[in-house]
């Protein structure tokens, strides 16, 4: 089994892995680093294509694909869940791999034909919908390859690990990870088939390592609904203006705030077109309970006069927009720089139901904006979240039920792959012959 680490391996992010089995290769993920993306964003006179995206580091660098003899092999393109991080590069580097069929579960394959519409980029491969838990053997293989969804928990929804079952053992994806025992919108972790699985034997994990250098567990959504809950109790003034903002990929979250909201006695409103492509995703699948309560605004028009008549009208409405990271042009963004017709004042608030992403880009637009919003005297919360990434106790509780014969830390630079490197030692595992750091473009033989 060869496996060519091509994103991912040195930053958070840019998440690309292919597996070659003998004549026949396999991709897991083509996602975006978003630093870049934003530096692209930054410059309107860029054309926003791949050459460019090359350029500024936005997207994975398959090409080594082609210096290995490996981009015609390709048989089948996996696709773990909806974050851009994992999906965002797929349609910009499709055309080189013509008929190739995608394979992912509902709620992302809808995300993924949303980027296509927005983007006026038209995918022509098979587009394979499969649900959580359950496999399936690839057709256009020669091996016997079975591939198999297993249900997993994460920041979005219909999330699942990817497992190759292969003649030369099996292959287990795992980004991204969380293990929340008591989700408040769909099910819990497949912990019967991880075991299952970890009994029969796994050859290869690559593994999520961005908090496997944190050993205090992340708590589950249940947690963010109550720290959402308290932050929400501390909105007193019914006449100020109230807005929270959160990742818009957090179905399970978003559904809370719903919830929360709903007793506010205000009116709930989405602004943004990242909120309404997510809903929109949820909705044409069946999983968004709270589409009927609220209004979705994402045109500037439409939000603008909206702005205005919140403007006079504070205590009226619950306010759910885009602008957790600061991003640039975001809705949080535009007001905060007075470009929208709405202005904050004292004593209005604003929930931050996110963490900053940690990459420079995201800690210093966040410090800037959070600023600004205390000067004016808003009252701010933040960090009224809990991570979608599992820490320490989440690996260890993995690695405990795979049992893999081989660990590849993956989604992180090297300072967080080595803390996984470190932990995977508890178990036995030796650097160098069964833990393994990589870097991008790396092509690691396993026997």
């Amino acid at each position: 089994m060869e496996i060519c680490t091509v994103g991912g391996y040195e930053e958070v992010g840019k998440n690309m892995t292919a597996v070659k089995i003998d004549d026949e290769v396999f991709i897991f993920d083509v996602g975006f680093f978003l630093p870049g993306v934003i530096e692209l964003q930054e410059n309107p006179e860029e054309k926003y294509d791949l050459r460019n995206l090359r350029r500024v580091g936005a997207i994975p660098d398959d090409r080594i694909l082609d210096e290995l003899g490996w981009t015609k092999l390709v048989k089948a393109i996996f696709v773990g869940h909806a974050h851009l991080d994992h999906i965002g590069g797929l349609q910009y580097i499709i055309h080189r791999y013509p008929e190739v069929p995608i394979y992912a579960t509902p709620f992302t394959m809808e995300f993924l034909k949303s980027l296509m519409e927005d983007s006026g980029i038209k995918i022509t491969n098979p587009l394979k919908v499969i649900h959580a838990n359950s496999s399936f053997v690839l057709k256009n293989s020669k091996k016997n390859i079975r591939a198999e969804f297993v249900h997993a928990t994460h920041s979005t929804i219909d999330c699942v690990f990817v497992v190759l079952h292969t003649p030369q053992g099996s292959f287990f994806y795992s980004l991204d990870l969380k293990f929340d025992n008591y989700p408040t919108l769909g099910n819990p972790p497949n912990y019967r088939r991880l075991k299952e699985m970890g009994e029969q034997g796994i050859f290869a994990l690559v593994v999520d390592s961005l908090y496997s250098g944190v050993e205090k567990k992340h708590g589950g959504e249940k947690i963010a609904e109550h720290l959402l809950e308290d932050a929400f109790s501390k909105v007193v003034n019914k006449k100020s203006a109230f807005f929270i903002t959160t990742f818009s990929s957090h179905i399970e979250r978003l559904n809370n705030i719903v919830k929360l909201g709903n007793k506010t006695g205000r009116q709930i409103i989405f602004l943004g077109r990242s909120l309404n492509r997510y809903v929109d995703c949820a909705t044409k699948i069946g999983k968004c309970p709270f589409r009927n309560k609220i209004k979705i605004l994402k045109y500037r028009k439409q939000i603008n006069s909206f702005l205005k008549n919140l403007e006079s009208n504070r205590g009226k409405y619950l306010v759910v927009c885009t602008g957790h990271q600061a991003e640039k042009n975001s809705i949080m963004d535009r007001i905060v720089k007075g470009e929208t017709p709405f202005v904050f004042q004292p004593g209005d608030n604003v929930v931050f139901s996110s963490s900053v992403i940690p990459t420079e880009v995201n800690i210093l637009a966040r410090e800037k904006m959070d600023k600004k919003l205390r000067a004016i005297g808003v009252k701010l919360q933040t960090d009224v979240h809990v991570h979608g990434h599992g820490a320490r106790e989440d690996l260890r509780t993995l690695l405990e039920l795979l049992k893999p014969k081989h660990i590849i830390p993956a989604h992180g630079d090297l300072g967080l792959t080595n803390f996984m490197i470190d932990l995977s030692k508890e178990f036995g595992y030796r650097f160098g012959e069964t833990s393994h750091l990589s870097s991008n473009g790396r092509v690691l033989n396993l026997k």
